[in-house]
């Protein structure tokens, strides 16, 4: 069980392992040891998390969708699979609170009139500039 908020927890049973060799620090065991920890989530059959959350998710992390529909974490940081594997669940809960947490609706206002202002003074300043470069006319 990975548990993500007080509401959000995803079962085990959810999440598949996959283990590659890692292009990370290792050495010459790099060459033998498959340390690249590689989660997949088949997120949308997934019914621990709410829509609204993994619509969220998926529109901050398209990338990570793969054509089935399911959500890849990779990490290869480390050079023990374990702290890897550790590493792919930290990532996929970050992201999960991240995505948990609805956007506040931006609020319509209007410009105040010193900024009005502001701006016509500045149109006017640059108005004038611009004028003051051009050359005299014949009349």
């Amino acid at each position: 069980m990975l548990p993500v908020t007080d509401t959000i927890a995803i079962p085990d049973d959810e999440l598949d392992w996959s283990y590659a060799r890692s292009s990370g620090p290792g050495g010459q065991n790099v060459n033998k040891v498959a340390s690249k920890a590689v989660l997949r989530w088949a997120y949308g059959a997934s019914r621990s998390v709410p829509l609204d959350v993994k619509m969220r998710l998926r529109t901050a992390h398209p990338a990570r969708v793969t054509v089935d529909g399911d959500f890849l974490v990779v990490s290869q940081k480390y050079r023990d699979q374990e702290r890897n594997r550790a590493d792919c669940l930290e990532k996929l809960a970050a992201m999960i609170r991240a995505a948990a947490v609805a956007p506040v609706p931006r609020k319509v206002t209007k410009p105040t009139k010193g900024s009005k202002r502001r701006r016509v003074a500045d149109k006017r300043h640059q108005s004038t500039r611009k004028e003051q470069r051009r050359s005299p006319r014949d009349e």
